[in-house]
């Protein structure tokens, strides 16, 4: 299922790539650096099927990276505008971690969570509730990091870890 799932995430990705559809609404898309291919006629009849006939299957994460800022208004209206790299965070930075989900149509997802770790001590865990009102449900958690090390910040559903990553701070 776990492969299924990866694939149907790269059909998202694929398929709605260039398009910004946020959960209230449609945004305009923005204006595109080189031209997007266009997907297979499978990859969206696939992601079509999951958003309309997958009720209770869960929400599949298409994206999901640290941000210093969410645009709150304007074309980019729930994008992260800036992402912070990884690798190079200050210690005492409050960041954002931006998520992205492909959710069934209807459904709502509230087994979800943010888990923040220094090294394996875990310093922070935060629901997070998303629903299946449009192609794209997006929420960004706010994370900090206030001492220097390694520390990871994973989206977990149940005991399955959907991503981790791993952060360097300075």
């Amino acid at each position: 299922m776990a492969g299924n799932l990866k694939k149907l995430a790269m059909c998202a990705m694929v398929a709605f790539g260039g398009a910004a559809m946020a959960q209230d609404a449609a945004a305009p898309a923005a204006p595109a650096q080189e031209p997007v291919k266009a997907p297979s006629a499978e990859a969206v009849k696939s992601t079509w099927d999951y958003f309309y006939k997958a009720q209770g299957q869960g929400p599949v994460l298409v994206e999901a990276k640290l941000c210093t800022e969410v645009a709150k208004d304007g074309p980019n209206k729930f994008e992260c505008t800036v992402e912070a790299s990884p690798d190079a965070i200050k210690a005492n930075t409050t960041l954002m971690l931006w998520q992205s989900y492909l959710v069934p149509q209807g459904d709502t997802i509230d087994d979800l969570m943010v888990q923040v770790k220094q090294g394996n001590v875990v310093r922070e865990t935060k629901d997070v509730k998303i629903k299946g009102e449009g192609w794209r449900a997006r929420q960004w958690t706010g994370v900090r990091m206030n001492k220097a090390g390694d520390w990871t910040v994973s989206i977990l559903r149940g005991d399955q870890v959907l991503k981790t990553i791993n952060v360097k701070v300075q």
